[in-house]
C-alpha cells in the first residue's frame, strides 16, 4: 500500500484562488455572463485542477486497460472470453473504434495488458505488459483476486500513468475491454451504492434475457458469498472487480495527485471512478464525465459521485470513446478562455450597470 498511500497523500482540493481569476477572465469576455454555459465551468474546473489558467491542452492520452474475468464461467456475457484477446490485438493495429476516436481528437492510446487470460505475442513495443494474473477468479465461487492483486492492479495505473505523464501529458481518459467486465462493476456498483442489483445491472454485451437473469443471480451469490464491506473500496475491487477496473482506479488517483484532469468513460470506468473515489474522495473534484451510456448502473453512478456528463449518445461500446469524444468539448472550453476577446480588448461596450 505504500505507493498508493503516496500518492493518495499528494492529493489536495482544487484551487480556489485560480478558479476565482479564471471567473473574473470568463465573466470580460464577448458575451453575457454565463451564456457558454458548461464551457464556461469546464474552463474554470481545468483552472482549478492545473492551479493555473489553462494555455491549451496539447497532450491528450486515453488509457486503455484489457483484463479477462472469471465470472465468465457463470455464462454472463455473449462474447467469449477470447474477444478480449482478440480486441487488444485490434486497439494495436489501430482499427477499433477507440483508435478511431482518439485520432480524431488527437489523443493518443495507451493499451495496457492487466490481465488478459490469453498471451498477447510480440506486441511489446506498442502493449505495456502489467499483468496481475491470467485474468480474475470466478466471483460466485470466491473471491475474484487477493487483497495483494487488487492492490498491484492500483498500482499498475500509478505507474502506467506516470510513465505516459513523463512523455507529456495534459488530459486523461479512462477506457477499457474485458469480457465480462460489466458484471463486475455492477457488482462494484450494487455494493458501494446499494439499492437493488438489477438496477445497476445491464445487457452489456448484449445479452438476452436468460443471459441478463444469469448475470443478476451471479452477482447476488457473488455478493452473498464474499461479503465485501462497501466502506473499503480495496475490499470490494478483491472480492468482486477486475483487475483493468483497479488499474484505472490508479490512474484516477495518479491524475489527481499530479493535478491533471481525467475524463471517466462509461459503466466500467465509472465504476473505477468508485473506487478510486472510496479511496480518496478528494479525487472527484479532478474527474469530468465524459458522457452517461445506456447501461442503467451508468447513470446512477455518476449521480452517486455528483458527476454531471457532457454527452449523452446512447454509447455502450467503453473503450475509452465517450470520453475521447468529451476531450474535444474540453478543449473548446479552454480555447474559449484563452482565444475570445474582452470588451476592452474587442472595443465592445460592456452592458449598463
Amino acid at each position: 500500500m505504500d505507493k498508493i498511500d503516496a500518492i493518495v497523500s499528494k492529493i489536495k482540493p482544487l484551487d480556489a484562488k485560480v478558479m476565482e481569476q479564471a471567473q473574473k477572465k470568463l465573466d470580460f469576455l464577448t458575451k453575457p455572463q454565463g451564456s457558454l454555459g458548461r464551457l464556461e465551468g469546464l474552463a474554470k474546473q481545468i483552472s482549478g485542477i492545473i492551479g493555473a489558467l489553462p494555455k491549451h491542452i496539447k497532450n491528450k492520452v486515453v488509457f486503455t486497460f484489457a483484463a479477462d474475468h472469471g465470472v465468465t464461467e457463470e455464462g454472463v456475457s455473449a462474447y467469449p472470453c477470447e474477444v478480449t484477446a482478440q480486441m487488444v490485438y485490434n486497439f494495436l493495429a489501430g482499427g477499433a473504434g477507440i483508435n478511431v476516436l482518439a485520432r480524431h481528437v488527437g489523443a493518443r492510446v495507451i493499451v495496457a495488458d492487466l490481465g488478459v487470460k490469453s498471451k498477447i505475442e510480440d506486441q511489446k513495443s506498442k502493449l505495456k505488459i502489467k499483468k496481475i494474473g491470467p485474468g480474475t477468479k470466478n466471483m460466485v465461487k470466491g473471491p475474484a483476486m487477493t487483497e495483494s492483486e487488487a492492490v498491484k492492479s492500483i498500482e499498475a495505473g500509478v505507474e502506467i500513468f506516470e510513465e505516459e505523464l513523463a512523455k507529456g501529458l495534459d488530459i486523461a481518459a479512462t477506457g477499457e475491454m474485458g469480457i465480462g467486465n460489466t458484471t463486475a462493476a455492477s457488482a462494484i456498483a450494487a455494493v458501494i451504492i446499494g439499492g437493488d442489483i438489477a438496477a445497476v445491472c445491464g445487457r452489456g454485451t448484449g445479452v438476452d434475457d436468460q443471459g441478463l437473469n444469469r448475470k443478476v443471480s451471479a452477482i447476488n451469490k457473488a455478493i452473498a458469498l464474499n461479503k465485501p464491506d462497501k466502506n473499503n473500496a480495496l475490499d470490494v475491487l478483491a472480492k468482486v472487480g477486475g483487475f483493468e477496473i483497479g488499474a484505472l482506479a490508479g490512474v484516477i488517483l495518479a491524475a489527481a495527485a499530479h493535478k491533471k484532469p481525467i475524463v471517466i468513460d462509461g459503466f466500467i470506468s465509472g465504476s473505477a471512478a468508485l473506487i478510486a473515489f472510496g479511496i480518496e474522495p478528494k479525487c472527484r473534484d479532478y474527474m469530468i464525465a465524459g458522457h452517461v451510456g445506456i447501461e442503467p448502473g451508468h447513470g446512477i453512478i455518476l449521480e452517486h459521485l455528483g458527476l454531471k456528463p457532457l454527452l449523452n449518445l446512447d454509447l455502450r461500446l467503453g473503450e475509452g470513446t465517450g470520453a475521447a469524444l468529451a476531450i474535444g468539448i474540453i478543449e473548446a472550453a479552454v480555447k474559449i478562455l484563452n482565444e475570445m476577446a474582452t470588451f476592452e480588448s474587442a472595443g465592445v461596450s460592456e452592458k449598463n450597470a
